[in-house]
């Protein structure tokens, strides 16, 4: 090192009240020797952690997500057959309803424009509710994934690893849990059995199932411990995150993929994709003019309330705006 920058350093290390040396510091040394014995006694701890899980007394919990989610995905996919779900093709909007509205939001990089009318294209469930995975653990003491053993572990829907954690699903039959429950087969005959009036009973008991799964999952997650990466919205449900280097896409990012892990909610693990909501009083094709007056409401919610289910008492009637005042085409 110059000696002017010998200058620069005692010079600011002045301003800390620390004291500036070229060769390493004899505290430093002693902390690493410091880690370096209690290594071990940290890795068992650890180790020991695992014994505590599952919580007996959350295993009711986790089944009860369970079922719940099995009758939302069922229901949904019978509301589907019903109402149409369309969403844009060109980027991640969502509306439900025969013809998509002319609100000018659509912002994809494809079509290099902002605020561009959207190109409407026939939508499915996965729409409706955002499907979320994250890599599947043996169990809770072992070691962080790498990035060289992305490809040893599965990817299922973060939902049931987090109930397979809890112990409601046994680890070695979670893929075929997922294959079996996550694909609900309903034929159009069976939809047809079913009377237009009693569509609003489907909707109630989904939107029911929609808070069960949120009040269900916002318990484990007080439990449990699950991160998310607050760039990219990866999750992982585990004490610590992995090391897969899958995070961003663009040159410019220059943190080589690796995810900047924080503490999972309840909405990274089951999104509220949320819509411009039409409303009885308002025209059959919303405008752009008009995006003051409209109401919002995720995707399920407007789902269920296009089927006749009674969402002016729940905690999305502020953002739906039931009684508010439409846009006058007049003007």
């Amino acid at each position: 090192m110059s000696h002017w920058r010998h200058k620069v350093w005692r010079y600011l290390s002045s301003f800390h009240g620390a004291s500036y040396s070229t060769r390493p510091s004899r505290i430093n040394k002693s902390m690493l020797n410091d880690l370096r014995r209690i290594r071990p006694m940290i890795q068992r701890r650890i180790e020991n952690r695992a014994k505590d899980y599952p919580i007996q007394e959350i295993v009711p919990v986790a089944k009860d997500i369970l079922k719940a989610r099995q009758n939302l995905l069922t229901n949904v996919t019978v509301l589907l057959k019903a109402f149409p779900v369309l969403r844009c093709k060109f980027c991640s909007e969502v509306f439900v309803g025969k013809e998509g509205h002319l609100i000018q939001t659509c912002r994809s990089y494809i079509r290099r424009g902002n605020n561009r009318l959207h190109e409407w294209v026939p939508g499915s469930i996965n729409d409706v509710l955002v499907p979320v995975e994250s890599f599947h653990l043996h169990n809770m003491s072992q070691g962080v994934i790498r990035h060289q053993q992305r490809f040893d572990y599965d990817r299922v829907p973060a939902i049931l690893e987090l109930c397979c954690q809890a112990g409601a699903i046994h680890p070695e039959e979670i893929l075929e849990y997922a294959k079996v429950h996550d694909n609900p087969q309903i034929s159009d005959e069976d939809i047809r059995s079913i009377p237009t009036e009693d569509l609003k009973y489907v909707g109630a008991n989904a939107l029911t199932a929609w808070e069960k799964v949120r009040a269900g999952l916002k318990k484990l997650l007080l439990v449990y411990p699950s991160k998310v990466c607050k760039r990219c919205k990866e999750v992982h449900v585990g004490p610590s995150g992995h090391k897969a280097r899958l995070c961003g896409v663009f040159k410019y990012e220059s943190y080589q993929g690796t995810h900047y892990w924080e503490k999972a909610r309840v909405n990274d693990l089951i999104p509220e994709k949320v819509v411009w909501h039409r409303r009885p009083q308002d025209p059959l094709v919303l405008v752009n003019e008009g995006r003051n007056y409209y109401g919002h409401a995720p995707a399920v919610v407007s789902l269920c309330s296009h089927a006749g289910a009674l969402v002016s008492n729940t905690r999305y009637a502020c953002e739906m705006k039931p009684q508010g005042l439409s846009y006058p085409l007049s003007n």
